[in-house]
C-alpha cells in the first residue's frame, strides 16, 4: 500500500495519478495470468472471510482490534467487504470506481486513515481492489493475500465488459483465480413499495444474477456477500413477524411482495431458482441443518424498538455443487441479540474453508429444492414470474 503515501508533483493530474493506481492493480492480475499460461501459478486460496461492515471506515476506527483478532485467528486468503466504503471520486464529475476519493480535504483524511490501517499487519498482507459509489452508501472491496494473485478481477457481471467497467453503486466484483471464480456482491434492499428504486431495481437485480449463474462457467464459482434475503423460515427468528411486515398506510399490490425486505414470497423465490439454474449450494445450510436461535443469524435488528431481538440470515456463501466435497467449514462469526461478535456493525462476519483443489471426482447432488407454496399465504410461489409478478 505504499504507493498511496507517495507524494505526487503539483503539475500531476488527478486523473494521471488514478491512471497510474489502476495500472499498479491491473499488472499484478496480467502477471498472474502469465505464471498460470506459463504453470508457475501458486497455491489457490481456501479460506474466505465476508463481511458487511456497515462502515468500513467507522470498523477500522473503532473497532480494528476486535477485527484484527478475527483475521489472525481464521488467517483467510480472501477477505470480502460491502456496504458504506468511502466514496469515488466527486459527485457529478467522470470518475474511477477503483479509486477511493480524495479531491477534498475530508475525503483525503479518510482515504488517509483506509490507507493506514491497511498499511499494518496484518491487513498489509492483502492487495485490494475497491468497486465504489459515488457517495458512502454501498460499495464493495476484495483483499487478497499477495501470494495468491488473481487471473483477472473485474467489476461488472455483464459478458464481455472491461476490466473498469464498475456496477452501479460499486456492488459486484468478480475474481478468477486458476480453478475457481469468486463474485462478491452487495444485493440491493428490496424496499417496502411497487417502485423503480425499491421491488422493481431488485427483481432487475435478481433477474441479472439469475442471467449470470445459468452462463455455465468453465469453472466453479464461489458467491459471497450480503445478498439480502433469507431463504426459508429456519433462516429468521420469527417467521410471522418478518412475512406479514409491512409500512403503515401501504399494501404491495401484489401479496407475493408483502413482508419484510429479504423475506417475501417473490425473493425467496427468485432465490431459489437461481441456486437451481447455477447448480448453487447454500454452504452454510448443507453444514447446519438444524435451527441455531443462538448463532444461525447475520444480521440482528437494532437494540431498541420493535425489531429487538429480530434476527434474520441474509450473509452467505453459495458455492458450485462441484465444491461440496472440499467443504470443511462453513460458520457464522457471531451471536445473540447484543451483537456479540459483529464487530461493530449490524451484520457479523462469515467464513468459509474448502480442503485444497485435487483431481477427485466432484460430488453428485441432489437437484436444489425450489420453494413451491409459502407456508403461510399459499401462494404458489412456481407461479412468479423472473420479473416478480404471479401469472
Amino acid at each position: 500500500m505504499k504507493r498511496f503515501f507517495q507524494p505526487v508533483a503539483k503539475n500531476v493530474t488527478a486523473t494521471k495519478k488514478q491512471a497510474i493506481e489502476s495500472k499498479e492493480l491491473n499488472d499484478v492480475t496480467e502477471s498472474a495470468a502469465a505464471e498460470v499460461e506459463n504453470g508457475n501459478e501458486a497455491k489457490e486460496p481456501v479460506r474466505f472471510l465476508s463481511w458487511n461492515a456497515n462502515s468500513f471506515l467507522l470498523r477500522l476506527k473503532n473497532n480494528r482490534t476486535e477485527f484484527v483478532d478475527l483475521i489472525r485467528s481464521f488467517d483467510p486468503d480472501v477477505i470480502a467487504i460491502q456496504v458504506r466504503l468511502p466514496a469515488a471520486g466527486r459527485k457529478g464529475e467522470n470518475k474511477n470506481q477503483g479509486i477511493i476519493k480524495d479531491d477534498t480535504s475530508a475525503a483525503r483524511e479518510e482515504k488517509q486513515a483506509v490507507m493506514r490501517a491497511l498499511s499494518v499487519s496484518p491487513l498489509s498482507d492483502y492487495q485490494v481492489w475497491w468497486s465504489l459509489a459515488e457517495s458512502k452508501y454501498a460499495g464493495t472491496a476484495l483483499l487478497v493475500k499477495h501470494f495468491f494473485k488473481p487471473v483477472s478481477v473485474k467489476f461488472s457481471l455483464e459478458s464481455g465488459a472491461s476490466r473498469d467497467t464498475h456496477e452501479p453503486d460499486g456492488r459486484v466484483i468478480l475474481a478468477e483465480f486458476k480453478t475457481f471464480q469468486l463474485l462478491v456482491t452487495y444485493a440491493p434492499n428490496n424496499g417496502w413499495k411497487e417502485e423503480e428504486t425499491s421491488f422493481q431495481r431488485r427483481r432487475k437485480w435478481d433477474k441479472a444474477l439469475r442471467s449470470f449463474v445459468s452462463q455455465g462457467s468453465k469453472k466453479p464459482l464461489i458467491w459471497c456477500g450480503d445478498l439480502n434475503v433469507s431463504h426459508q423460515d429456519i433462516d429468521v427468528s420469527h417467521p410471522d413477524f418478518f412475512r406479514t411486515a409491512k409500512q403503515k398506510d401501504y399494501t404491495p399490490p401484489n401479496a407475493e411482495d408483502v413482508g419484510q425486505p429479504g423475506f417475501t414470497a417473490a425473493e425467496k423465490q427468485r432465490f431459489s431458482q437461481i441456486l437451481k439454474d447455477g447448480g448453487l449450494v447454500d454452504s452454510y445450510r448443507w453444514l447446519h441443518k438444524t435451527e441455531d436461535f443462538e448463532s444461525g443469524f447475520t444480521w440482528s435488528g437494532n437494540a431498541v424498538g420493535k425489531y429487538r431481538g429480530k434476527r434474520m440470515r441474509i450473509d452467505y456463501f453459495l458455492i458450485s455443487e462441484q465444491l461440496v466435497g472440499r467443504l470443511l467449514h462453513s460458520d457464522i462469526r457471531g451471536s445473540g441479540i447484543d451483537h456479540k461478535g459483529y464487530c461493530g456493525s449490524d451484520h457479523c462476519p462469515i467464513t468459509l474453508e474448502l480442503s485444497p483443489a485435487t483431481s477427485t471426482v466432484p460430488v453428485h447432488l441432489p437437484q436444489n429444492s425450489v420453494i413451491d407454496t409459502d407456508s403461510i399465504t399459499g401462494i404458489d410461489v412456481k407461479e412468479i414470474t423472473p420479473e416478480g409478478v404471479c401469472q
